[in-house]
């Protein structure tokens, strides 16, 4: 790799960790109170599918260890937001549903969001938005 690539390299994700890190801390600002970012995505991956997840499925769509996921679904189904029911076809697996509890919360956590994020969508420009989701995808996919 020649010493540009390596600099273009670096520069490019010093660029995507800064953004993620104050992204990460705009939304912990405007969720609802005991509310995670990961809650939340967890919830928002629930209500999208609409069917059941294994625990271990949702581990490995969120790139986390299933203790990690194990750790936010036990906190999710504390407060009432996810049902976790035992897979009728393996015992030893689990299936979680989002429950009406959950799905009220995850729409009460979009509309807290929203406006922030459509107004940095709004300020960028929707077609540089737009052509951003295709690199942003594939570097998604090649790191996954």
């Amino acid at each position: 790799m020649s010493e540009t690539s390596n600099t273009l390299a670096i520069m490019l994700f010093s660029e995507i960790l800064g953004t993620d890190q104050i992204l990460r801390s705009r939304l912990g600002k405007v969720l609802p109170k005991g509310m995670e970012i990961s809650h939340f995505s967890v919830l928002n991956h629930l209500a999208w599918r609409d069917g059941e997840r294994s625990p271990a499925q949702l581990a490995e769509t969120f790139h986390v260890t299933r203790g990690a996921m194990t750790n936010t679904l036990n906190k999710l189904e504390w407060a009432g937001y996810i049902h976790i029911r035992p897979d009728w076809d393996d015992a030893r697996r689990k299936m979680v549903a989002l429950s009406p509890a959950g799905r009220h919360a995850r729409d009460s956590a979009l509309s807290t969001i929203a406006p922030m994020i459509t107004q940095i969508v709004e300020d960028l420009g929707e077609d540089k938005a737009r052509s951003a989701l295709p690199i942003l995808r594939e570097l998604r996919n090649k790191l996954g």
